[in-house]
């Protein structure tokens, strides 16, 4: 029956392959894929062929349970933060998941739990004052310049995640309706239509201009260097372009897209007197729970509860 099984997987189109076609997001595929390389690279010191997949998805259940957590405690002995050995793990499940679905594994890894996870510890980002240095860092005279506005105006005025920006495609931007859409996280393929501030949309107007009407299906965002000139930005510009404006203007956190999202989140927050659920709508988060860690992170209810204890002595 293993055998019969293993020449099963090993006559099939690669079985990781397979798992990736059935992931939405572009960051999941590569994430995944990357893990899935790390497991058997340090685990069996090959990569993951199609015969050594089989070999693994065909071990006996307690070797395979006993394996994977040797390989948990491997990645906590090599200092990786909580998230990236939950995501390792995550991958791992899911191979076996999937194999199991298709017939080609008869266990699963359910006993394998990952690592807990503090989530939005630091969610306060930075004040307005320094939001507003930022947003006049970028020289609206030049190209370059109406560009990186535009973008930064987007990670504050809609707290927008990277990849939610550089995602977008000239025909998403609408200016009558004062829209964009937007392939939000975890919404796969399904888009959706966030309202713009009025600075946002003469911005985004501003640079659209310079490019003498793109067509509807190009990138709204694309590079500029002659190199790699009018391809899509990715994620890692856009951490550079706001770690360059934050050293530019003397923030000494370390600054990324998601720290601005953080700010944007607690100053809505501040505005409403702590609406959540006025405030979800800019987020989007869809769980009300984590816009509650961050009100609670602005409001510091655990210094309040520690300083009322201790006036109570």
């Amino acid at each position: 029956m293993s055998n019969l099984v293993s020449t099963s997987i090993a006559a099939d189109p690669d079985i990781i392959a397979q798992l990736l076609a059935d992931k939405r997001s572009i960051n999941t595929k590569r994430a995944y894929q990357k893990d899935l390389k790390d497991f058997f690279n340090h685990t069996f010191e090959q990569p993951p062929s199609q015969e050594l997949i089989a070999e693994f998805l065909q071990l006996e259940r307690f070797t395979a349970i006993a394996i994977v957590l040797k390989y948990k405690s491997q990645l906590i002995t090599r200092g990786l933060k909580e998230a990236t050995v939950n995501r390792r793990l995550s991958a791992i499940k899911s191979l076996v998941n999937f194999a199991n679905k298709i017939g080609h594994c008869e266990w699963n890894l359910n006993q394998v739990q990952g690592e807990q996870v503090q989530a939005y510890r630091d969610t306060t980002g930075v004040n307005l004052q320094a939001i507003k240095a930022m947003l006049g860092i970028p020289n609206q005279e030049t190209i370059n310049g109406k560009r990186d506005y535009a973008i930064l105006r987007l990670l504050w005025d809609n707290a927008l995640r990277r990849s939610e920006v550089v995602r977008t495609n000239v025909s998403d931007f609408d200016i009558h309706s004062r829209s964009l859409l937007i392939l939000g996280k975890g919404r796969g393929t399904q888009k959706t239509s966030i309202s713009l501030s009025h600075p946002t949309i003469a911005a985004i107007q501003a640079w659209l201009d310079t490019r003498k009407d793109p067509p509807a299906h190009y990138p709204l965002f694309i590079s500029l260097a002659p190199g790699s000139y009018g391809q899509r930005l990715n994620n890692n510009f856009i951490y550079k372009l706001v770690d360059h404006v934050a050293k530019e203007v003397g923030i000494p956190k370390q600054m990324s897209p998601h720290r601005i999202r953080h700010s944007a989140i607690t100053a809505a927050l501040d505005a409403t007197n702590g609406n959540v659920r006025k405030v979800q709508k800019l987020s989007r988060h869809k769980k009300i729970d984590t816009l509650m860690k961050y009100d609670d992170n602005r409001l510091d209810v655990q210094g309040e509860i520690t300083d009322l204890l201790s006036n109570i002595l």
